[in-house]
């Protein structure tokens, strides 16, 4: 016998009425539903910005080859810090469902 839970969706279970307003700013004052991975997502697109930015800039000034560099490997730098920040928040999410379910 396995003890083995099957997570399905980024629901909450445990308020019949997930999908209110009181509900969400509830959870949002309780410290239940985190805000910090839609401001990592916004970090993510304001980092490749400034990186596209600064790609072009040595692209004119530097060289080509400093600026290739920088527009190919600066954002990909960016999305992996950021997955990893991210990363954190998807693990607590689904350990609450894990622990939701075992209620």
């Amino acid at each position: 016998m396995t003890n083995e839970v099957n997570v399905v969706s980024n629901t909450r279970i445990d308020t019949p009425e997930a999908g209110s307003s009181n509900t969400v700013l509830a959870d949002f004052f309780a410290f239940r539903r985190m805000i910090t991975p839609v401001l990592i997502q916004v970090m993510f697109w304001i980092g490749v910005i400034v990186c596209v930015v600064i790609g072009i800039g040595l692209l004119i000034s530097a060289g080509r080859e400093a600026g290739l560099l920088v527009l190919l490997l600066a954002p990909l730098y960016v999305r992996i810090v950021c997955e990893i920040m991210i990363l954190f928040f998807r693990m607590n999410e689904t350990l609450t469902e894990i622990k939701n379910k075992l209620k």
